[in-house]
């Protein structure tokens, strides 16, 4: 194993978990706007509303969609595929979903003490490509932000994971060599593809076991593992 002097992590579905939280922003907004008269239960609007969300983020990784059409877009086309063609509503909940979701702070079992762990040990990093004002608050309100020496979003680097300018970015930033540095996220494509055609060694973090054909140079199903790695 390499002699790290710099860790980056991604936020999303790493630390903080994006699943749990959204689920939870989904079903207030649910309620709040009464959805149950345009969707047959909340479960429909969820999987739905995810299924656009989905390509939308792989346009917007791509630069085909700015960040301000996506916020509305994947609602317009979930509310459009039920008979509500209704842009008003669709902007409304776009922008309630991104400060709603901001606000809460479930993260994956053990963040904090690993985290602190690595705290002593090394330079941490957060590389994230979500929106930069949301990845600051959530970052905030989980009471995270101690941990980092910095924050990096593609917003502010120009370009999302995986390209390689997002980690030549980081590195700059982080005064790192990649050769001297590790990625751990749950993403293959962004996170361990993308650390991989830098050079950058990279932890798969997997906590449900899925079945890939990766081969990142290390893989972990508990946060917790990684104190017996590093």
């Amino acid at each position: 194993m390499r002699n790290y002097t710099c860790i980056f992590l991604d936020l999303d579905r790493t630390l903080w978990d994006f699943e749990a939280n959204a689920r939870e922003a989904f079903l207030e907004m649910f309620d709040q706007y009464n959805l149950q008269k345009i969707f047959t239960d909340f479960e429909t609007f969820h999987q739905t509303y995810r299924r656009f969300n989905r390509q939308l983020w792989e346009d917007y990784r791509n630069g085909k969609i700015d960040k301000e059409r996506l916020k509305y877009v994947r609602f317009l086309l979930t509310l459009q595929a039920f008979g509500k063609d209704d842009a008003e509503l669709a902007r409304q909940l776009g922008e309630d979903y991104v400060a709603i979701s901001a606000t809460k702070t479930q993260l994956f079992p053990h963040s904090h003490e690993v985290l602190s762990y690595l705290k002593g040990k090394y330079r941490l990093y957060i590389i994230t490509n979500g929106f930069q004002e949301i990845q600051l608050k959530k970052i905030s309100n989980s009471k995270l932000g101690g941990y980092f020496d910095g924050i990096i979003t593609s917003e502010r680097a120009g370009v999302q994971k995986p390209h390689a300018e997002i980690f030549q970015y980081a590195l700059r930033q982080a005064g790192a060599e990649a050769s001297a540095s590790l990625m751990i996220g749950d993403d293959i494509e962004g996170d361990i593809l993308g650390a991989q055609a830098l050079g950058m060694d990279q932890m798969l973090f997997n906590p449900e076991s899925k079945v890939h054909q990766a081969k990142p140079t290390f893989e972990i199903h508990s946060l917790l593992e990684i104190k017996q790695i590093l």
